[in-house]
């Protein structure tokens, strides 16, 4: 166990999949990540926090051992080794594999099965063996789970029944001549501690702050900032326009006939917007990106 008083965050971080992304998301938080293809103690700009790489189905088992303080990974491994850790913020977010994944029962398309009950005594491969037997026993289900080592979709019919395995859109498992029966799990990567760590006064403080500015940095995906002039007369129009995520906030100018009007709205209306704040009197528009959005 980590001494409580060594004032070091130890944080793991996913190697693998979630990598690239979780990088990013760090770096748009404020904490620019420098990783080495040959390290796996990546460098972190904060003195504070110590990073190691670690598969992400094993992240769970070393936060709640408290070889880790805190770390990232999906809730499915979470649940899947069963640790007793502290779930500190869900960090879905619209980038490559950090969306919503679901562990689903998936069959060849030619098979009978079409419901869960219908699995009693099949043979069921999988790399989630305490999920989908957990899954089978909520159903009153009985049936042979077995580990998967790799290449599960090409397993029925010879060598199983039917598979739990990953999938985002579907689009492999259709592939391969499977369907899905049912969804056995919806997954997303959240940020995880140590039970001990959180009840050190420091270390809750700094996880708590960390979470804060990766929630803060997802918030601000697809968002951008927006300022401009508006002449009095026209305001109530201009503010009819925008779509704001929260109240726009309204200056006054050194000419009391115009305001100033600061906002944050979705980058996808920019396009269309920006012709209508100027038809209606907005001058001096500008955006600009945002990194984080604190609410």
């Amino acid at each position: 166990m980590i001494e409580s008083n060594a004032k070091r965050l130890h944080l793991g971080l996913p190697k693998g999949n979630l990598q690239e992304t979780t990088g990013k998301l760090f770096t748009r938080a404020g904490f620019a990540l420098r990783i080495s293809e040959r390290s796996y103690t990546p460098d972190i700009a904060d003195p504070e926090i110590d990073c190691i790489l670690i598969r992400a189905q094993e992240m769970a088992r070393y936060v709640q051992q408290g070889v880790l303080d805190v770390g990232i990974t999906g809730i499915d491994w979470t649940r899947e080794c069963g640790a007793e850790v502290e779930e500190v913020a869900d960090l879905r977010a619209p980038w490559p594999n950090y969306g919503p994944v679901r562990w689903v029962v998936a069959v060849p398309e030619t098979s009978p099965i079409r419901g869960v009950e219908q699995l009693e005594g099949k043979r069921i491969a999988t790399e989630v063996v305490n999920l989908t037997r957990a899954y089978l026993d909520g159903h009153g289900v009985s049936a042979e789970v077995e580990f998967s080592w790799g290449a599960t979709e090409a397993k029925p019919p010879i060598l199983a029944d039917a598979i739990v395995e990953l999938t985002e859109t579907g689009s492999s498992l259709r592939a391969n001549g499977l369907r899905v029966v049912d969804t056995v799990l919806e997954s997303t990567p959240r940020l995880i501690a140590n039970r001990d760590a959180l009840m050190d006064p420091w270390k809750s403080r700094k996880i708590e702050r960390l979470a804060l500015l990766l929630r803060g940095a997802i918030r601000a995906l697809g968002r951008v900032g927006l300022m401009m002039n508006v002449p009095a007369e026209c305001l109530e129009k201009v503010l009819g326009l925008l779509p704001a995520l929260g109240t726009p906030t309204i200056s006054t100018l050194a000419d009391d006939h115009w305001v100033a009007i600061n906002t944050v709205i979705e980058e996808k209306v920019v396009t269309e917007l920006f012709p209508q704040l100027s038809e209606a009197g907005a001058r001096g528009i500008v955006e600009y990106p945002l990194n984080k959005i604190i609410e």
